[in-house]
């Protein structure tokens, strides 16, 4: 199942769209999720009944515009309605777990809940178990494109299948972008040679399942961001992995993936874990982003 968070904002929108597309493209259902958070006072036991009824009408117009989008674009997805109580972060972080994908849009109406604008995708991003992709509302052509940043970790390895993933369903060259800044006194014949290895390791455990998937390496001796943020010019999605742990053992961005969710140009799919929902599914390729 992939869930899609909204709050009637153009960017929430512009999220339901790609939500729709990638559930096509999965074979998956989609949830569209609403969140009214207490915390706010919005709902609860000090809330007036007037606004609390005002607003949960409101959130229930939000989810029917939304499925109705839904039905008119891809009406092969199989589409239900969630109105829940609790911050959009919590809620949607919770409702992961039993989700193969959160979509998320980049900037809402300062946040679901009020919080300052993108701090729900941050959240979500940075602490979901499931892949978790953020969404601008800017129109892109599409580039038939995916790209994906690794380094010498395994902790990216979930972030490269997810990627591979993307490309075999859109039928997309998948680009890996292994980006460094080297000493000044490095041979750089020797640091070509060692990013390229780095990507060849990478890809050592998926070269037989995604075989029909064209790759191109793209190793430069550049800031990691700078660069991700560079291919994401012509990409129609950008992944990266989100992992770390917190002093609370809540997952943490790295420096490279919070800097490329503020300002890549195209949507970001941050990645702890990925497991594909079925096997041999067939790529399909719906209109849309």
């Amino acid at each position: 199942m992939i869930i899609v968070g909204v709050d009637g904002s153009a960017t929430s929108q512009a999220a339901v769209q790609w939500a729709a597309c990638d559930a096509l493209r999965m074979r998956l259902p989609l949830r569209i999720v609403h969140a009214v958070a207490p915390s706010t006072g919005q709902i609860g036991e000090y809330a007036s009944p007037d606004l609390a009824d005002t607003l949960l009408r409101r959130g229930r117009r939000i989810l029917s515009e939304a499925e109705a989008f839904v039905q008119e674009r891809c009406p092969a997805v199989e589409v239900t309605m969630q109105q829940v109580e609790g911050t959009a972060a919590a809620a949607l972080c919770e409702l992961a777990k039993e989700a193969t994908e959160i979509v998320v849009g980049r900037y809402g109406l300062g946040g679901f809940d009020g919080l300052m604008p993108g701090s729900v995708s941050v959240d979500v991003a940075g602490h979901a178990d499931c892949p978790v992709v953020v969404v601008g509302g800017e129109l892109r052509p599409v580039y038939e494109e995916v790209v994906v940043g690794v380094n010498s970790s395994p902790v990216c390895e979930p972030a490269l299948a997810y990627a591979l993933d993307q490309a075999r369903l859109r039928r997309a060259t998948l680009r890996i972008v292994h980006a460094s800044t080297p000493e000044a006194a490095c041979d750089m014949d020797e640091v070509r040679a060692a990013q390229h290895q780095v990507v060849q390791d990478r890809l050592d455990a998926f070269r037989k399942e995604y075989a029909q998937v064209t790759i191109v390496e793209d190793v430069r001796s550049a800031q990691p961001v700078e660069a991700l943020v560079e291919a994401s010019e012509r990409a129609d999605l950008l992944v990266v992995g989100s992992h770390g742990l917190g002093t609370v053992g809540s997952r943490l961005f790295s420096s490279v993936s919070r800097g490329v969710l503020f300002h890549a140009c195209c949507p970001i799919a941050a990645v702890h874990s990925w497991r594909p929902p079925t096997s041999g599914m067939r790529p399909l390729s719906p209109d849309g982003p």
